[in-house]
């Protein structure tokens, strides 16, 4: 199955906005016993952390990789390469054995998930951001 490249930049910003809501919701509801100005400050933190080295980096390389592709159509999973499913196939584990294991305490997942998903809801609206802009510039 293949669509338009431009579009691969959609269904990105959609995977991300889908997984980062996710993650942040689990850390919001973690969050109710533990909304201090610190626990924030730690949230902010791992936020920054993560979109500074990791989500912000990884939007522009699949971004610039896709908008390269020479054939405008293109396999409906090539908004990933496979080194990028690999580590979000390991993330999904790892995150999802994390929280049913009970190995970490509450105020981890509140304060670890609020920013590691508002990182993830970031990068789906730059990916977004970065279809609509290729959009435009297509017309």
């Amino acid at each position: 199955m293949k669509i338009k490249k431009n579009y691969l930049l959609l269904l990105a910003g959609i995977v991300w906005l889908a997984a980062g809501f996710n993650i942040l919701r689990i850390g919001i509801i973690s969050y109710k016993s533990y909304v201090t100005l610190i626990n924030l400050a730690l949230s902010a933190a791992v936020f920054f952390l993560f979109w500074f080295m990791v989500f912000g980096k990884l939007v522009r390389r699949h971004t610039d990789r896709i908008v390269r592709y020479e054939e405008e159509m293109q396999f409906i999973l090539k908004f990933f390469d496979r080194k990028s499913f690999c580590i979000m196939a390991f993330m999904m584990t790892f995150g999802i054995g994390l929280r049913t294991s009970g190995l970490c305490p509450d105020i981890f997942i509140a304060v670890f998930y609020s920013g590691l998903g508002t990182a993830l809801v970031l990068a789906g609206l730059a990916f977004t951001g970065n279809y609509i802009t290729q959009a435009a510039r297509n017309r």
